[in-house]
């Protein structure tokens, strides 16, 4: 992720303060509430790897990385943007891998 992407997502977390949350994250739990987890399916591209939403309802997901650590890492952030949640709010969406094979993510 960008630094200056992370900082503006900070920035605006830190003016809005913690009593208000951003109407994403309401929308995010709502998902994960009616339609439980998302699943991804991963392709080896070159030297990295991509991962595809396969039952997102509002279209697809897809990120990248160059290994299962980076790409754990962009699917959350991936996620949260679908939903217009800034990255600073990850902690708040507690978004988690559910299952290893079926790669699949949900928030705990």
């Amino acid at each position: 992720m960008a630094i200056i992407k992370k900082a503006k997502d900070y920035l605006i977390k830190a003016l809005l303060g913690d009593k208000i949350v951003p109407r994403g994250l309401y929308e995010l739990d709502q998902y994960f509430r009616n339609y439980k987890n998302i699943n991804f399916e991963f392709k080896k591209e070159g030297d990295g790897i991509v991962a595809i939403s396969t039952d997102f309802r509002y279209g697809s997901i897809i990120t990248s990385g160059k290994d299962e650590k980076e790409l754990d890492n962009n699917i959350k952030d991936a996620i949260l943007t679908s939903f217009e949640v800034p990255s600073a709010y990850a902690k708040e969406a507690k978004i988690q891998r559910e299952n290893e094979q079926v790669k699949s993510y949900a928030i705990a």
